[in-house]
C-alpha cells in the first residue's frame, strides 16, 4: 500500500521544494495533499503554482491567510476551486490522516 504525504507550506521561498518533493513521492506511489497558509499563499500567483495543483492529488490554501496577504477571497488562483479556498481544517486533516507530515 502506498503511503500518504501531507505537506504544510508556510514560507514563501519553498514553492520548488514542494513540486519537487511532490513530483518524488507521485513517483513512488505516494498520495500527496499540499497546504499553502500565511505568506506562502503569495506562491498561489507564481506561474508554477498550476502545475504542483496538477501533479498533486490535492492542493489548497487557507483563505483567511490569502486575504491577509492583500489578496481578494473571490480571486481564485490559476490550477484551483473556491472550494480549495479553504480554512486550517486542511492542515488537522494532514496530521490526522496522512501516513507522513512535512513543514516547509
Amino acid at each position: 500500500m502506498a503511503k500518504s504525504l501531507g505537506i504544510f507550506v508556510s514560507s514563501p521561498d519553498s514553492l520548488q521544494h514542494a513540486i519537487g518533493i511532490t513530483k518524488a513521492a507521485k513517483a513512488k506511489g505516494s498520495t500527496v495533499k499540499v497546504f499553502f497558509t500565511w505568506k506562502a499563499t503569495t506562491l498561489s500567483k507564481d506561474p508554477a503554482f498550476p502545475g504542483l495543483c496538477e501533479l498533486a492529488d490535492d492542493v489548497s490554501i487557507c483563505v483567511d491567510s490569502y486575504k491577509k496577504q492583500g489578496f481578494a477571497v473571490d480571486d481564485v488562483p490559476a490550477g484551483l476551486t473556491a472550494k480549495k479556498m479553504a480554512t486550517q481544517a486542511q492542515h488537522g486533516i494532514m496530521i490526522e490522516d496522512f501516513d507522513c507530515y512535512l513543514s516547509l
